[in-house]
């Protein structure tokens, strides 16, 4: 037989629900399924903005710390090394005791940090804010997507994965209009204090919103059996040695994809802004709004799509070829992204969906942290000249740093992916947890007769 990836090549011819079955699902989605997908993803959008809002004003970070950008964008590094520990430890938490409560305080925790990033004085304490920042943000992106796909019918998670993903293009596109915005007008740190408002609302939401139907079940028969908590963690340690004893080669493999996704998103995001404003001369406020237009081009719709319009990212020195370029780019970017939620969701061990996706998204978070200042280095020892003002200006070149390292990043992400392993059509809410004895096992399916339903939630909720 030939190897996985020559047989990767070759489309599978697999069983899809009709449209009709789609349109069905949707129509028959219960208050609560619609709550869990929906704080989901508001917890992810929180995410983006969180994040984004040092990217969107690095300049002004320099001004205040009198820091160089390579300085700045170390602020960006330690968030992203700092959040696979989160993922560990939110995830473990929410695959041991549910995905409710420790998303509330994740959220709640980011709140903090980011109250906290407003009201630093010193470069010293914004980079230490900013490394606890990491950790709480880290657990967010395992314990939204396993929130909002467990609780959807197989038919609709491809869609709503494309949809749950878009949050974190929606919370860059509402950063960057809080950056033009606000912080044009009242400085740096509103926009630290505005995010801050708005996790502490997802977080109030999700407080609000009941818990998954899978976590119900798992816990009402183990209350049925009388077995303690202290068991229960017991049973949780053995089944998650047992899970990495099986997949600790499809852990390497989804830390390698999510390290090529991370690196291509970062790569083209995080320091967008300051390649407008620095290599091609434009102003704080045209850098925005060309951001928010690639954004835009995110939250409409992949790797092939986007290497096609790398020329058009870099090339140009017009406003509107340049925020076309953003455009496109970030189309291609985030509809390959869009897959990704139900990919590793599905792929996963199915006792596991917060942990395994969060860490291993997360380890390819910390593998690509220094994107920004990989390219800040690049571009600081590759100048071009520019023309402002009827000056010839000598500045660094981050269009072409930008393009070698997207195109590189493109390349291994296509190839990645062609390679890996795929598991369409998972029934991973039908699994055991991962406190239940044999939890730890591909085969520990429930009987149907012991589900939860949807219905069956929404009539306790109402009650």
């Amino acid at each position: 037989m030939a190897p996985r990836f020559i047989r990767n090549l070759v489309p599978q011819r697999e069983q899809r629900a009709p449209l009709s079955a789609v349109v069905v699902a949707i129509k028959n989605l219960t208050w609560v399924q619609w709550a869990q997908f929906g704080s989901g993803w508001l917890a992810w959008t929180c995410d983006a903005i969180d994040f984004f809002a040092v990217s969107l004003t690095v300049s002004l970070l320099s001004t205040q710390f009198n820091q160089k950008t390579t300085a700045i964008t170390t602020a960006i590094t330690l968030t992203l090394l700092f959040r696979s520990v989160g993922a560990v430890i939110f995830g473990i938490l929410s695959d041991r005791f549910g995905r409710k409560w420790p998303l509330v305080a994740n959220l709640l925790l980011c709140c903090i940090f980011e109250l906290g990033t407003a009201f630093v004085k010193t470069f010293p304490q914004f980079l230490a804010v900013r490394a606890l920042f990491g950790i709480a943000m880290g657990g967010i992106w395992g314990l939204s997507s396993s929130s909002a796909l467990e609780n959807l019918p197989v038919e609709l998670r491809g869609l709503a994965s494309g949809v749950l993903q878009q949050g974190y293009s929606v919370g860059y596109l509402l950063a960057a209009v809080i950056n033009l915005t606000l912080v044009a007008e009242h400085g740096w740190r509103v926009i630290f204090w505005t995010a801050a408002g708005i996790t502490f609302f997802a977080a109030v939401i999700r407080a609000i919103v009941p818990e998954s139907a899978f976590f119900l079940r798992a816990k009402e028969q183990e209350k049925a059996r009388g077995t303690t908590t202290g068991h229960k963690t017991k049973i949780f340690l053995r089944e998650t040695k047992e899970m990495l004893k099986h997949h600790w080669l499809l852990c390497i493999y989804a830390v390698l994809l999510m390290t090529g996704f991370n690196f291509l998103s970062h790569g083209s995001q995080d320091l967008y802004p300051t390649y407008l404003e620095t290599t091609k001369g434009f102003s704080a406020h045209d850098a925005t709004i060309a951001t928010i237009i690639g954004n835009c081009g995110a939250i409409a719709i992949c790797v092939i799509f986007l290497a096609v319009f790398i020329p058009l990212w870099v090339l140009p020195n017009s406003f509107a070829a340049l925020s076309a370029g953003a455009f496109f780019v970030q189309f291609g970017v985030q509809g390959a992204w869009g897959v990704i939620p139900i990919q590793l969701a599905e792929m996963s061990p199915p006792a596991f969906r917060a942990t395994f996706p969060g860490v291993a998204y997360q380890i390819g978070n910390m593998v690509s942290s220094a994107s920004a200042q990989i390219e800040a280095t690049g571009a600081a020892n590759l100048k071009t000249t520019i023309v402002q003002n009827g000056v010839t200006t000598v500045v660094a070149d981050y269009a072409t740093v930008q393009a070698i390292f997207i195109g590189c990043v493109a390349a291994f992400v296509i190839i990645i992916t062609i390679v890996g392993p795929e598991n369409h059509g998972s029934h991973f809410e039908k699994h055991k947890a991962a406190f239940e004895e044999g939890g730890g096992r591909d085969d520990a399916i429930v009987d149907d007769a012991s589900q939860t339903s949807y219905r069956e939630v929404d009539e306790k909720t109402s009650a």
